[in-house]
């Protein structure tokens, strides 16, 4: 992994890339960068309510459009996506822009269609919201699991290993080191500073990763000689050495693809088949965007329906920048630095960046420590690090609710709010042990196959959980067994498929892998779109087959009653009493006097906040009418409608451009 230790043979050595970062500028933009995201969180923690478990997992629900737009974006981009895209950018050329710009769709549908009816719901997370509709626990406690393995295993995973090769090219550090520290600076105001801190955080980084990476795509086009020489340049970027003695690569392993500048390609031959991007893609993100609770929670913390929909709108503009942002970089990276980023011979790759099957995760990385000057070079490496720590930042929050609410309020029936806000912070730290004891992993699931491995690993696992919140908001006949049958058949399919691939390895253009056509000869886009259509089959037709669920438990539920004014029995009113039995008599037992290490402790967490008066029941009325309220002022809900259907249109116009 050491870059430092080229061959001596080639030219007089030049500097290291992490020598060069070793000058003033660079690093006091870096401390001053720490400094200011310190100091922000602080502030956000200090001046928001977060003793309450609404407080510190939904922010209160007070939060405007801008900072719920900016912490969408943020918590979707992470570092992975800055190695991701530019190294699948630098190998593929701008079909994986179409992964981004599909959201542009998608949070259209999350904010018009989705979330009012989970605030209606009245809901803090996602498997909450099933159990509401389906009654049951089974599938809440299924799906939170599922949620939090799907966590650790590509998103949080993913990033540190991204985050950890910048570090690692950057400053030199080593791996494990590189992560320690992230891991640490970011639990600390996770841990600390709950949902409102994440999300003020998640504003500054948002601002600074854009500023960095326009700064960085202004200096790539400069240095190619725009954007026509860019095509051209980026078609004849042939990397020299492709015979090695006795080895000759194939030529299609090492030139650009033909169709290197088009969105929708070949449906058969194609890398991201056509059909595959439209609807197998809009599978996954329907599951990512509408359904998974890091996004949702942002959604839910607003302070009513128009500053969500005026987020998600925010939230899809800023989706069309990853194409020119970190795209278009990646490919500029491989006509810069050909023999690096496009190298073809294992033993020419492991000589530039340690691994056998391809450099193109470095193409981003390498751009930022050869072409910024001084000081820049700080600020972008500050960028990857805000990305990267947003991103875990927002996972580390959303996960620690879905164990909280989840799991822990089973196990535990009368936990009081504050052994619950205590369990959600040790659970962060389990949570950061798994993680780090995960990287090696997704070390080996090398280069090639790291934003594969994500992207694969979510068709594999996410379309049964889309198809059940589909049906569950658009089908009021499905029930809970049709749901529970049909995310458990459709588990062990995508399982399969999973164990199969990874078994026999995904194989490169190199090495083909010798998985059996009929398991791996499916595109992952159309084996998402069959796993789709299996789930939504066997959902359908075990309700069919069942008794119907009674519209008294789902008034406002679905979509066909959302606008019921009923009373809804819930159908885990029963069952559901893990609030403390009503009449326990209160002593008045006098304030014992806490040491100074008690009080801060109390402080730094948040706990010394319960001094509160109790809510009356007529306050507690009205403070549930204010949570779960949809309604929106005449004016703004015109505003906010008409960008919507202007974001519908320039997402069409985009893929139409580029198709």
């Amino acid at each position: 992994m050491d870059s430092s230790t080229g061959s001596p043979a080639t030219t007089a050595a030049p500097l290291a890339s992490h020598e060069r970062i070793r000058n003033a500028a660079d690093i006091s933009v870096i401390v001053v960068y720490f400094v200011v995201v310190m100091a922000v969180g602080l502030w956000a923690m200090f001046s928001t309510n977060r003793g309450t478990v609404g407080g510190f997992f939904l922010a209160g629900r007070s939060m405007v459009w801008w900072p719920i737009g900016a912490s969408l974006f943020a918590s979707n981009i992470g570092s992975g996506h800055f190695v991701g895209l530019a190294g699948t950018g630098a190998a593929a050329g701008i079909a994986t822009g179409g992964f981004e710009w599909n959201a542009l769709i998608l949070v259209v549908v999350l904010g018009w269609v989705f979330v009012p009816i989970y605030i209606k719901a009245g809901v803090v997370t996602m498997p909450e919201y099933l159990r509401k509709r389906f009654g049951g626990k089974r599938i809440q406690v299924y799906l939170s699991i599922l949620s939090l393995l799907l966590y650790i295993f590509t998103k949080i995973s993913a990033d540190i290993f991204s985050g950890a090769i910048f570090i690692n090219l950057a400053l030199g550090l080593d791996l494990y080191l590189a992560i320690f520290l992230l891991l640490a600076i970011t639990g600390i105001y996770t841990i600390t500073g709950g949902l409102a801190a994440v999300i003020y955080t998640d504003t500054l980084q948002t601002a600074i990763m854009l500023v960095g990476s326009f700064i960085l795509t202004g200096f790539a086009f400069h240095e190619v000689g725009g954007y026509d020489a860019f095509m051209a340049k980026y078609m004849n970027a042939i990397p020299t050495m492709v015979s090695d003695g006795n080895v000759t690569i194939k030529k299609e392993c090492y030139t650009p693809r033909e169709d290197s500048f088009h969105i929708f390609r070949d449906p058969l031959k194609g890398d991201l088949p056509w059909p595959g991007l439209i609807f197998g893609l809009s599978i996954l993100a329907l599951w990512y965007w509408c359904t998974d609770q890091v996004i949702v929670q942002r959604c839910l913390s607003a302070k009513n329906m128009s500053h969500v929909k005026a987020g998600c709108v925010m939230c899809g503009y800023l989706k069309l920048l990853p194409m020119f942002l970190m795209v278009m970089p990646g490919m500029i990276s491989r006509i810069l630095y050909t023999e690096k980023v496009a190298c073809v011979l294992p033993s020419e790759c492991e000589k530039y960046c340690g691994t056998k099957v391809g450099c193109t995760n470095i193409a981003y990385p390498t751009l930022v420590v050869e072409l910024m000057p001084n000081g820049l070079r700080g600020l972008m490496l500050s960028v990857m690090l805000a990305s990267l720590m947003s991103s875990l930042t927002s996972i580390f929050n959303s996960a620690s609710t879905l164990f909280t609410m989840d799991i822990y309020t089973k196990i535990r029936k009368r936990a009081t709010e504050k052994e619950l806000m205590i369990a959600g912070r040790l659970f962060i730290l389990v949570l950061i042990g798994i993680s780090i004891a995960w990287v090696p992993v997704v070390q080996s699931a090398q280069s090639g196959q790291l934003f594969d491995y994500i992207q694969s690993i979510t068709s594999y696992l996410g379309p049964p959980i889309a198809a059940v919140f589909l049906l569950a908001i658009f089908c009021k006949r499905v029930n809970e067994q049709g749901a529970f049958w049909g995310l458990i058949i459709g588990f062990l399919i995508g399982v399969s498929r999973m164990i199969a691939e990874f078994a026999y390895g995904t194989g490169s253009c190199m090495e083909p892998s010798n998985c059996p056509t009929i398991i791996c000869g499916v595109h992952y886009l159309y084996f998402a779109i069959i796993l789709f259509v299996i789930s939504i089959i066997i959902i359908v037709v075990v309700s069919l087959f069942t008794k119907p669920i009674p519209d008294v438990h789902l008034y406002r539920l679905c979509w066909s009653l959302r606008n019921s004014k009923e009373e809804r029995i819930d159908l885990d009113a029963g069952e559901d009493i893990h609030e403390a039995p009503e009449k326990t008599i209160e002593i008045e037992v006098p304030e014992e006097k806490r040491g100074c290490c008690r009080k801060a402790y109390d402080l730094f967490c948040g706990l010394d906040q319960q001094k509160g008066p109790k809510m009356t029941k007529e306050e507690e009325a009205a403070m549930k009418l204010k949570m779960t309220d949809t309604s929106e002022k005449p004016l703004w809900r015109t505003v906010v409608n008409i960008n919507g259907i202007i974001l519908l249109a320039v997402a069409v116009f985009c893929h139409a451009y580029f198709a």
